[in-house]
């Protein structure tokens, strides 16, 4: 007896230790509701398993939320319903043996099969996807960086900037500011020192010279304004840029440069700038025999203790000899910062700022006295996926949730709900995605390869393709894949996003094959031993769907 069609509906959690095949032309069963969408696919239904390594040969019949489904004028079914059997195409249960190069690599690496799950298939569909454990939610590190880039392509759009501005309750009488001094920051990636410095002197050059009622900080377009504030360190470097958790005012990254030097005595290190009221502290450093590009190895977490008008900061730990290095770290606190910057630097153009130093939100009907804009996203985004910036993708996944937020809703609440409708318009099946900051630095962001792949075909269909492409690292050539499949196949031809934890690596993104196609490729390892080991095991399937014809 043949089996029965599977009838899934949209938000059902089906799950099936077998792979059932139905006769071909499956129509909808008896007692459907009417008006439903069917479609018949040469594939196994999304979320289902399989022991079994044979695809089905027979249809299955998928049905579709009526709710979700629109009509055109003439009765045809909208895009997003085609997009969905495509997302079901890819996470169907046919699972192909895993190509032999990947399995050599996987044996040699001693990982288990079970830690790999993947999909591959052409982006023009002219040939079944090969996967595995494609349902599976994985812990995918920053390939989870392609759903943040991809959404807010098409959320915020291609030139949405963030900027930051300098206000004041009402406007200058000459060369006086009456009360405070206000910066607001509102998402701009590009505030480092040399961009303050230009927007303190444009407010300058207008004429100002005296600012009466002291310095307010306006980081009020997240709530909460802080997120990072109470949240426990990610790992044992909290002070490193990639730990950076941001606000609205992302001032130089959140950063100080810090640039150390080994003496004959020790260890001696200074802060660029220099800033008055902050002490660096290096006398309980030691020299270490270790390489000079180790020089963090044996770091410390920095002791920072209140001073006199500032603090001292107490470096810890050891620092290779006959080495220099500068590098930025988070270590100084940043509204401390900021106040000190924007009075350093207005001092130094001459002019005067009053006491006080605030955190708050500026008063309704502020005068906006200069301003100063970040590029536009699409440029941004070329270099926070390139380079895999944690902390800028964070600050345009919390823009997401900024957009999208409803009266004293929490940002990251609204993010999550504007990545989650941006599925639901697109047919793609949210369950099992677990998101947290966007970044993909997390221990509990979850994503399935079929998802991932689901969210590059709909980037690949979209208006903003170009975009999304011109973001991934190249094989061989640039970003986090510059060093890495440069003499094969792949080089200067592969565009993948990469993503590594100590206990997750993934790659995502095109690999176009021998004829010039290009491949939709999700590949993810989760072991604890997937980033010591697990590279190989994917590179080898990235030039395994290189050479193929």
């Amino acid at each position: 007896m043949p089996h029965q069609p599977i009838q899934l509906h949209r938000n059902s959690s089906v799950s099936h230790d077998f792979c059932p095949c139905s006769p071909p032309r499956a129509q909808a069963p008896s007692g459907s509701t009417p008006g439903v969408a069917w479609r018949s696919m040469n594939a196994c239904v999304s979320r289902i398993t399989c022991r079994n390594a044979q695809p089905c040969n027979g249809t299955f019949a998928v049905r579709r939320d009526p709710s979700t489904v629109r009509r055109k004028p003439n009765g045809g079914v909208s895009m997003r319903v085609a997009l969905f059997a495509a997302t079901l195409v890819l996470a169907g249960c046919a699972t192909a043996p895993l190509p032999d190069p990947a399995q050599a690599a996987l044996a040699q690496a001693g990982l288990p099969a079970d830690s790999l799950g993947y999909v591959l298939q052409p982006l023009d569909g002219s040939r079944p996807a090969l996967q595995r454990g494609a349902g599976d939610a994985m812990v995918p590190g920053s390939t989870m960086k392609l759903v943040t880039a991809t959404v807010a392509l098409a959320q915020l759009g291609i030139n949405h900037r963030g900027r930051t501005e300098l206000l004041a309750a009402s406007s200058p009488v000459g060369a006086v500011v009456e009360g405070p001094l206000i910066l607001r920051g509102s998402a701009d990636p590009d505030l480092d020192w040399p961009a303050l410095w230009w927007l303190l002197r444009q407010l300058r050059e207008s004429g100002v010279r005296d600012i009466r009622g002291g310095l307010v900080i306006d980081r009020t377009l997240f709530n909460p304004t802080r997120v990072d504030v109470g949240l426990p360190p990610f790992d044992e470097s909290p002070e490193s840029p990639y730990n950076v958790i941001p606000d609205a005012l992302h001032l130089n990254g959140s950063v100080l440069d810090f640039e150390l030097q080994a003496t004959a005595n020790g260890v001696a290190a200074r802060t660029l700038p220099a800033l008055a009221g902050l002490t660096v502290d290096t006398s309980a450093m030691t020299l270490s025999t270790r390489p000079c590009k180790d020089w963090d190895e044996d770091w410390k977490p920095t002791l920072v203790e209140p001073a006199i008008n500032g603090w001292v900061l107490k470096l810890q730990g050891a620092f290779p000899a006959n080495c220099r290095q500068r590098a930025p770290l988070q270590i100084v606190d940043r509204q401390w910062l900021a106040t000190r910057m924007v009075r350093q630097l207005w001092a130094e153009l001459g002019g005067t700022i009053g006491p006080g130093d605030v955190e708050a939100a500026a008063p309704p009907g502020a005068v906006v006295l200069a301003s100063h804009r970040g590029r536009p996203l699409a440029e941004v985004l070329r270099g926070v996926m390139k380079s895999s910036d944690n902390a800028l993708t964070r600050l345009i996944y919390l823009q997401l949730g900024a957009q999208a937020a409803q009266a004293g809703e929490p940002t990251l609440a609204a993010a999550e709900r504007s990545v989650r409708a941006w599925f639901a318009a697109h047919g793609l099946d949210d369950r099992g995605l677990v998101l947290d900051n966007g970044s993909g630095l997390s221990r509990s962001e979850r994503i399935s390869p079929a998802q991932l792949a689901g969210v590059l075909r709909v980037g690949q269909a979209g208006a903003h393709a170009p975009e999304l492409l011109a973001t991934l690292p190249v094989a061989g050539v640039d970003g986090t894949m510059s060093r890495r499949l440069k003499n094969g196949p792949a080089a200067g031809q592969a565009r993948l996003k990469t993503g590594t934890l100590r206990d997750a690596v993934g790659v995502a993104g095109l690999v176009p094959d021998a004829q010039g196609r290009p491949w939709v490729f999700v590949a993810m390892l989760n072991h604890p031993e997937a980033a010591k080991k697990g590279r190989p095991v994917l590179d080898a399937l990235v030039e395994w769907v290189a050479r193929q014809r």
